[in-house]
């Protein structure tokens, strides 16, 4: 691991004066959904891994040194099989896009519900070429897993992504998305409802993710969500807030999902219902991250870069 990159810590960020966001037809709202495509790009010794998957699925496991876990390989499968097509059918009965956070071995495991996604209109956000902790990962393999995500959406695409999000990241993974010289944008941020440019690479968007309004709290344990209404009251009240405050000072707000845990049948009508309830509403941009990015980098360009 290379020690000439310490990343810059920013605690004030736009403080209370954020920009006057102006976002397409006067949105008070961009809204963006990115569903994560994960399933076969685990932690498996199938994978050439020492162990097995443990986290954010249906079943409580050990990891398993050297050895499979049959049962957390299933639940996995479970998004793959059904979980994609029904979130896929939940945007397109509404004529909605989303984005695909693509893990890159996990496309090439289930090529089919993928290229279904791409066809609708998706955009792809790399999301590492496996799904695990890239932090202490040889700086030369982290390089060469992000050069095989870019070439693997050019393949899928005909184009090359613009935005890149480790989940996991290592202390090189931004330095090494912005040596890459391709990406407009890094989503490995939590710390605000609008996106902002790099201190430290002032090319480089920063669009905030989201870990609150996920689906990822599913499969955290007992503590989090258990029934479907508790996922869709935690996303309608944080819509409504960030709603109202964009009469004044519009606001963004991503949903985080994967098809595992939301594209269960007691858990999807969360997601129904999410949908309907915003396009209730008049003024809400519900994009593509690729599209939230271009809009930014063309209207709120650096001005130190």
């Amino acid at each position: 691991m290379s020690d000439s990159y310490k990343p810059a810590r920013d605690f004030i960020g736009y403080a209370n004066q954020p920009p006057a966001v102006v976002w397409p037809d006067g949105a008070r709202i961009a809204v963006n959904f990115c569903i994560n495509y994960e399933e076969g790009g685990e932690l498996c010794i199938l994978n050439g891994d020492a162990r097995s998957e443990v986290r954010l699925a249906d079943v409580a496991v050990e990891a398993r040194i050297g050895g499979r876990d049959l049962n957390i390989e299933s639940s996995y499968e479970y998004g793959s099989r059904v979980g994609y097509w029904r979130l896929l059918k939940a945007f397109t009965d509404r004529d909605l896009k989303a984005t695909v956070n693509l893990v890159g071995l996990a496309g090439w495991q289930n090529p089919q519900a993928l290229q279904a996604m791409i066809d609708a209109g998706f955009d792809l956000q790399p999301h590492g070429w496996r799904w695990f902790d890239y932090y202490g990962l040889d700086e030369s393999q982290e390089r060469e897993y992000i050069r095989n995500s870019i070439e693997q959406v050019r393949e899928l695409t005909g184009e090359t992504p613009l935005g890149y999000y480790a989940g996991l990241p290592s202390m090189n993974t931004r330095r090494l998305v912005a040596e890459a010289g391709n990406f407009l944008y890094d989503s490995d941020v939590y710390n605000d409802d609008l996106p902002y440019w790099s201190q430290d690479y002032p090319g480089l968007l920063l669009i905030p993710y989201s870990l609150d309004t996920n689906d990822s709290k599913f499969g955290r344990g007992e503590s989090d969500y258990q029934l479907a209404d508790e996922f869709f009251t935690y996303l309608k009240d944080s819509f409504d807030i960030l709603y109202a405050e964009g009469e004044t000072r519009p606001k963004m707000m991503t949903i985080g999902l994967h098809a595992r845990l939301i594209g269960r049948p007691g858990r999807i009508r969360s997601l129904y219902n999410f949908l309907d309830y915003i396009q209730q509403h008049e003024r809400v941009w519900v994009c593509r991250r690729d599209d939230l990015a271009r809009y930014w980098a063309e209207n709120y360009p650096n001005r130190a870069a």
